[in-house]
């Protein structure tokens, strides 16, 4: 009788704190006709992963599972690796290509192999960057990709950036100024130097000084935490501006946004960030020019996964949380 082959995974048995996590040995995945079966290097601690841990909000519990996690044990949402093996559907793909991406709400990659479909979430990783870099990539990276196209942002543009030191924030800025814009980026004082070095021109300490009391006015005023205030912010906006809002800070009611609309000649954007065709092989293609860097601000091994789940939840952290795998 032939065993069946295991791996080694980060699995959760219930919601809760990070010490719900543990490393289990569980039945390795197998690669679907359309599928791409990818042995991970690296992953990340994303607020994706943080949210369905705690079942925070509620109605996430939809994805994995009523009472305990039933539908999905295996967190992950970020990888970079190898690929094992391919389905016979596969065309782009080959055994032995390094890879990135994000299996979105598949989730799956705390483990040591994890099964991808081909798709806009999915890209090869270039030669001269890491796998640390590349797990880095996808969340931060395509989230402000998609939110500064969505805002039209264009050379010329004055934008503020709101929570500059996180994982969207610190993409956010860079890829701003890559589009020529003029960059103001609101963060802490310990974060002051890290986001004057990712490109912005000015820096609020917000700790220090209300960015939207001084009477300068953006054409893009972007809040990646959902902390800004939304009335306060609409006063740093040009009339005609857009104010952008990431998922983690999504408005309840429709007013501000009618209100911006009728009164003010502006846009408010708001949602979950769409990948689209080859955002991430261009958005590593920036990483490999040195135009784009994946800020990673700690590296953990797969066996101390609570603890980067607990620093990634403290609300210190810059940039990306990187968990090796291999």
């Amino acid at each position: 009788m032939q065993r069946t082959a295991t791996m080694r995974a980060v699995v959760f048995d219930r919601y809760g704190s990070p010490e719900v996590l543990r490393i289990a040995e569980v039945a390795k995945p197998v690669a679907q006709d359309n599928e791409v079966l990818v042995r991970v290097h690296a992953t990340t601690v994303c607020a994706g992963d943080l949210r369905l841990r705690r079942a925070a909000p509620f109605f996430l519990r939809v994805y994995g599972g009523l009472f305990r996690p039933s539908k999905i044990r295996i967190l992950g949402m970020e990888f970079a690796g190898t690929v094992e093996s391919v389905g016979k559907q596969v065309t782009l793909f080959h055994p032995g290509d390094d890879v990135f991406g994000s299996t979105g709400l598949r989730f799956g990659a705390y483990a040591e192999y994890v099964c991808v479909s081909e798709g806009p979430m999915f890209a090869r990783q270039l030669v001269n960057v890491t796998p640390e870099q590349a797990a880095a990539v996808p969340y931060g990276g395509v989230s402000a990709l998609h939110f500064l196209r969505a805002a039209g942002i264009r050379a010329g543009h004055r934008i503020l950036v709101y929570g500059a030191s996180g994982s969207v924030g610190t993409s956010a800025v860079q890829l701003a100024k890559h589009f020529g814009a003029k960059v103001t980026a609101v963060c802490s004082t310990a974060n002051v130097d890290l986001v004057r070095d990712l490109g912005a021109s000015e820096v609020v300490d917000y700790t220090k000084e209300d960015f939207s009391a001084g009477g300068a006015t953006y054409d893009i005023v972007f809040d990646t935490v959902g902390k800004s205030g939304f009335w306060r912010s609409l006063k740093a906006l040009k009339r005609g501006g857009v104010y952008v809002r990431s998922a983690s800070g999504l408005l309840s009611p429709t007013l501000g946004r009618l209100w911006v609309s009728l009164f003010r000649a502006g846009r408010v954007i708001q949602g979950m960030a769409r990948t689209r065709a080859g955002d991430l092989s261009i958005l590593i293609e920036l990483v490999a020019m040195g135009t784009f860097r994946p800020v990673i601000d700690k590296t953990y091994t797969l066996g101390a996964i609570a603890e980067a789940h607990g620093f990634a939840e403290s609300g210190h952290k810059k940039g990306a949380v990187v968990i090796i795998v291999g």
